[in-house]
């Protein structure tokens, strides 16, 4: 199946049709919620009696005070359990990537001194040499020396070997 590249132009149109089609589906949204909301404020909220005397008005303030408490209490209930949801997510989300674990990603070869590192990691502030021949200790060998006396002449310890080898011949 060979795909067929789209041109930017035609790309562009398809674009701006989705554009308009959302933008009218986001008008009618808003203009749908408008319509609810008069609706329910129709039927929960009647305009209040305004007429008669001073004790009736304040009588109706008294209601409507009350029903703001209770209105305002349910508010907090509910913005309380919307907090409490929201952190569970919250945790849930945390436990599913330690669950998955961190993905380390593939370390790159760099090619750097110690020295380089060093000035990486301390900043240039810190001048750290890091030649390690340098700071070693300067050892000298000691020779040994052995007995010149007990290794001798080779010549003649093989002559008194010699002796000793035909001891134990003759005997």
């Amino acid at each position: 199946m060979s795909e067929i590249k789209m041109t930017s132009s035609r790309r562009h149109q398809l674009k701006s049709m989705l554009l308009q089609i959302a933008t009218k589906w986001l008008e009618e949204e808003k203009r749908e919620v408008a319509a609810a909301k008069e609706a329910y404020m129709a039927e929960n909220c009647p305009a209040p009696d305004l007429s008669g005397d001073v004790a009736a008005l304040t009588e109706v303030c008294k209601k409507l005070h009350q029903t703001i408490d209770k209105i305002d209490e349910e508010r907090y209930d509910i913005e309380a359990k919307v907090l409490k949801v929201n952190k569970e997510i919250e945790d849930l989300r945390l436990k599913v990537v330690e669950l998955a674990g961190v993905k380390k990603p593939a370390l790159k070869k760099v090619r750097m001194s110690a020295d380089a590192m060093l000035k990486a990691l301390l900043g240039s502030k810190h001048t750290v040499n890091m030649d390690l021949r340098a700071n070693l200790k300067q050892v000298k060998k000691e020779v040994k020396e052995e007995p010149t006396e007990a290794v001798g002449d080779w010549r003649k310890n093989i002559e008194d070997k010699a002796d000793r080898k035909k001891m134990f011949e003759t005997s």
